[in-house]
């Protein structure tokens, strides 16, 4: 993978668990001398002298390891839960269940119905928004509109529509599966709605998170990868492949489409579908959403839209919303990226509740590799929200 990151940036860190034993992370991590180590590691910058940066790359590989032998029985166990889950909801609980299994009357779920619901939904049913909260309150209520899109792209393409459709009473665009083209496979999950009902027209762009039994999506979320971008600074590399960064090419402002629409990437298919709805009706805005790595998405899809010089679609946009983010960038990126924010006035806003571990990846406390950059929402155990600006890069 490495000559593909050379061809379009000249600093980067790339980590390959795959290439690594255990013995070999031991060694890696007590002797500053890794040279007959290195090869589960890709590095333009020198790590010998120091202790901390190895120690948090150990914990990095050591995680993605596990995640390597054990990550297929952990996509089995979540398959399971999700089916039973679904199974007593269909059913009305486990002793209806019990005396259906003996009438012959069992349900059984389909997961690409309208009717099954994620691990997520299973563990918080809520669907309907607050209507306690006014469309004219635009910062509370795009904010819980956002919360609710970055819960719902947890959901099947069905699910979503339904919801969209019959439960919000808005205008159902798309459920997107992009493509990652270092994967060489559609692994980025997204949604697209649009609120006709707000004034001016409001689209709704939501990015889909970790699933907690997906080990490709855990294992890019405490990945400590990246690459260096001209003028912006160091940004996760697992966040911008997800996005839909191009192999030997990196951020072209234009690609050319193929004829295969299952390689679509997710940058270029949301900003060329924003483009074509935004022209027809020009007072329209739109927010970007996600939680956990979806939120990394959109906060990093405003940083592409800026290298790009997209300033029409920027102006377009009213603001990027997202729960439990992880880290995306160094602190020159942090900087770019408020300079961006501040320039063509868009509003971030970044929650937090309470020891979410999400916020604290990937693990570096210090700020060596990784850092966040804005002032956060911060809510704890009994959901008192306040801003905490202090709560940057550690687990504050």
């Amino acid at each position: 993978m490495a000559p593909n990151e050379r061809q379009f940036c000249d600093h980067f860190l790339l980590l390959k668990p795959e290439e690594a034993s255990f013995y070999d992370l031991v060694r890696f991590l007590l002797f500053s001398d890794y040279s007959e180590t290195s090869g589960f590691l890709d590095c333009t910058e020198s790590l010998e002298a120091d202790f901390w940066r190895r120690w948090y790359i150990f914990n990095s590989l050591l995680v993605q390891k596990l995640l390597l032998l054990y990550g297929k029985p952990l996509v089995l166990i979540g398959n399971m839960l999700e089916l039973w889950l679904n199974l007593l909801l269909r059913n009305g609980g486990f002793l209806k269940l019990f005396f259906k299994f003996f009438t012959g009357e069992v349900v059984l779920p389909d997961p690409s119905s309208a009717t099954f619901t994620s691990v997520v939904g299973c563990l918080d049913g809520r669907v309907e928004l607050d209507k306690s909260i006014r469309q004219d309150d635009h910062i509370k209520y795009n904010a819980s509109l956002a919360m609710m899109a970055s819960k719902l792209s947890y959901e099947n393409a069905e699910f979503v529509h339904t919801i969209i459709r019959d439960h919000w009473n808005m205008e159902y665009l798309g459920f997107y599966n992009f493509w990652n083209d270092f994967q060489g496979q559609p692994s980025t999950q997204a949604i697209m709605f649009q609120d006709t009902k707000n004034n001016p027209n409001l689209i709704v762009v939501g990015f889909r998170g970790t699933h907690p039994f997906d080990p490709i999506a855990i294992g890019i979320d405490v990945d400590l990868s990246w690459i260096e971008l001209e003028g912006v600074g160091k940004a996760h590399s697992g966040f911008m492949k997800a996005l839909g960064l191009q192999k030997d090419k990196g951020w072209p402002k234009e690609i050319e489409k193929g004829s295969d629409l299952q390689q679509q990437f997710a940058y270029y298919e949301v900003r060329s579908k924003l483009k074509e709805i935004l022209k027809k009706n020009e007072r329209a805005k739109f927010i970007l959403t996600g939680h956990s790595l979806g939120g990394a998405l959109a906060i990093l899809f405003v940083t592409i839209l800026a290298m790009h010089e997209e300033a029409w679609l920027l102006d377009k946009l009213e603001g990027v919303y997202t729960f439990g983010q992880p880290r995306v960038g160094n602190e020159q990126f942090g900087d770019y990226m408020k300079e961006k924010l501040k320039k063509n006035d868009v509003r971030y806003l970044r929650y937090v509740y309470c020891n979410d571990l999400v916020p604290r990846v990937p693990y570096d406390d210090d700020g060596i590799f990784f850092d966040h950059f804005s002032p956060v929402l911060y809510y704890n155990v009994y959901y008192n929200g306040k801003v905490n600006i202090s709560f940057m890069g550690g687990a504050k």
